[in-house]
This record gives structure tokens, sequence and C-alpha cells, in this order.
């Protein structure tokens, strides 16, 4: 590991490229092409129509990162690591590593803009805002809902090893796109039904999930919008990754609306990552701190600390109970202020 610290600032610079590196193999299905063992450098030339001496360099690169390793001169087998840009593995996160190295990437051109101005991206347009922007082209809609799939897919253990969700009889996740959480948590409690609440461009891929999953009966769409009202029904509400992505406003908006849905004793789970109150540079630290100017970027909202959640979820009318840590994201479960007093 290099002392030099212009060295360290070489190689921080330069980390655009690993980027590019690993989301070309995803493109290019090395993983797939390599998931039954070994390959050599011509077959894998062949299998993915590349520039033979071009795909060595590549593979090179790659086995530099630890996607992949040579095993001899020319055959490379596929790392542990690597096995994660596998579109079919259980756990793949090929979905986001092609929406951060398709759109994402383009997106961070921008940053000084908006550094310069505090807009977002699609402001910068004279965009709404930057879910808007992505509707135009249907095909980023795509790459995001898959994106956002493998994102929730990434947490999931976690959060069920740490959250009891058998007490519930009926779950509602607000802005749950595909449906990916809730058919984890329906998956492990039979006795559970949800409902997932996200507008009308994810009701076909949600529904398919869920039949695929053979849960049908139990798990079902509703379209809407957050920002006019949430549905009733549901005696808890789960929010993961949905708050960051809004400014203080449009943030209370949505956690008012979700407490107008809960019943007295309802109650209200959001999953975030939380910002440290001083910058770290640990892998955890650095990643909310990304993630942060992503939102910048991006959508116009922000990463906040634990404290600055409480202040959002009390403005709108819920008293936070318990905090959890999920992998790099915590759980704040919440309840309604009225039941509090009652309590």
């Amino acid at each position: 590991m290099t002392t030099d610290p212009r060295e360290k600032l070489l190689d921080l610079v330069q980390s655009h490229r690993v980027t590019a590196v690993i989301y070309v193999a995803a493109r290019l299905g090395l993983a797939e092409w390599l998931r039954d063992g070994p390959r050599t450098v011509d077959e894998l030339a062949s299998r993915t129509h590349t520039d033979r001496d071009a795909l060595a360099r590549l593979l090179v690169a790659l086995s530099a990162v630890g996607i992949c390793s040579r095993v001899s001169e020319d055959r490379y087998l596929l790392t542990e690591l690597g096995a994660g840009l596998d579109g079919a593995a259980e756990r793949s996160f090929k979905s986001w590593v092609i929406f951060e190295g398709y759109m994402l990437t383009r997106r961070w051109d921008g940053l000084l803009d908006s550094i310069m101005s505090g807009k977002t991206a699609a402001q910068l347009q004279d965009v709404g805002d930057n879910f808007d922007l992505m509707a135009r082209t249907p095909e980023h809609v795509r790459i995001f809902n898959e994106a956002m799939t493998d994102l929730t897919r990434l947490v999931t253990h976690d959060l069920l090893q740490a959250y009891d969700f058998g007490t519930i009889s009926h779950l509602m996740d607000v802005g749950g796109g595909s449906g990916e959480l809730m058919g984890a948590v329906a998956r492990e409690y039979s006795n559970i039904k949800g409902t997932v609440f996200d507008l009308p461009r994810c009701a076909d891929a949600a529904n398919q999930h869920f039949g695929r999953l053979g849960l049908s009966d139990r798990l079902t769409f509703v379209a809407g919008d957050f920002f006019h009202a949430v549905p009733t029904g549901a005696e808890a509400i789960i929010l993961k990754s949905i708050i960051h992505d809004w400014d203080d406003e449009r943030s209370c908006i949505i956690l008012e609306n979700c407490r107008k849905a809960l019943p007295r004793k309802g109650r209200l789970l959001l999953v975030e990552r939380a910002m440290p109150e001083s910058p770290g540079t640990d892998d955890a630290g650095r990643s909310c701190a990304m993630s942060d100017l992503n939102m910048l970027r991006g959508p116009g909202g922000r990463e906040r600390t634990e404290r600055e959640y409480y202040r959002l979820l009390t403005e709108s009318g819920f008293r936070p109970t318990a905090v959890l840590r999920v992998g790099r994201f915590n759980l704040i479960e919440s309840c309604l202020v009225e039941a509090a007093r009652d309590a």
C-alpha cells in the first residue's frame, strides 16, 4: 500500500477507470461465460464478439481489481467477487453495475455545475425533478428499476435478520417499486399480507415478480403518488431509500401522508443510510458521503444523520421508538405521536 500522498491521490482520482472496467465486464456478460469454470481468452473473445487482444488486456485489468483471476497464461477464472456480475446469481449486483456505469457516471460529469448552483441535473435542464427527466426514456426507467432491485436485495437479508415482521398482518411498502423487498418479507413470513404502493409504471414488474414467487394471493400492487396520498388498510408502512431522495419539505409531505394512512397504533419503518455526525474515512462513511452527493446531483435529496431523521419524523407526527443496524443502513421504527401519548 502506498504511503506517498501524491500516489494515493492519483489512485483516488483514477478510480473512475475501475468503474468503467467493471461496467464493460457486465455488459459483455463475462461472468455468465465464466460461471461454469475457467475459459481461455480465445473462447471468451469468440463468445463476446470482441477483439482478442483488447479483451486480453481487459481481463488483466479485471484480475487486478479482483473480478477474475488468471489460472494459466491465457485462461481466466471467475472470483467470488466477480460472481456478483452474473445476472442469474441469487444475489446478483449486475443491474446496479450497469446503472452506475451507464447512467450515474454521466450524471456525475456535471457535479461541478450542481456544486456551483445548488441545483440537480434535472433542474439545470429546467425539468421538475430527476424522475420526470428519467421517465422520458423508458430504457432508463427499466435500468433504474432493475438497479433498485439489486440494491434492495443487498440489504434484505440483514433487514430480515434485524427486525421481526411476525407481529404485522398487513405491511405496505411505499415506493416499493417492483416488489423485491415485499416479496422477500412475504416469503419469510407466511402470515403476512402485503401491498406495494408506487407509480403506475412499476405495476407490471411488481405483479410479474409476485407471480414468479407464487405470492399473488397475498401481495398486491396499488398505483398512486405518495405526494398526493397513501392508501389506508395496512397496520405498518415501510419506506426504504425513499426519504433520502427528497428535500425536507417534500420528505415531510410523504411522511405526513403515511401518518394519515396508518391506524392509531400503526408503525412506520424507515430504512435509510445514516450519515455520520462527523465525516469518516471508513468504507461505510465514504459510501454515505458519495451517496449524499448523488442525491444532490440526482433527485435533490440528501443523506441525513440519525438526529436529522428523528427531527423529520417528529415534525411529521411520529415518535421514533427504536433504531436497528441493518448492514450499511439503519431501520428506525416509529409510532404515531397520539399513540405514544396513550401509552
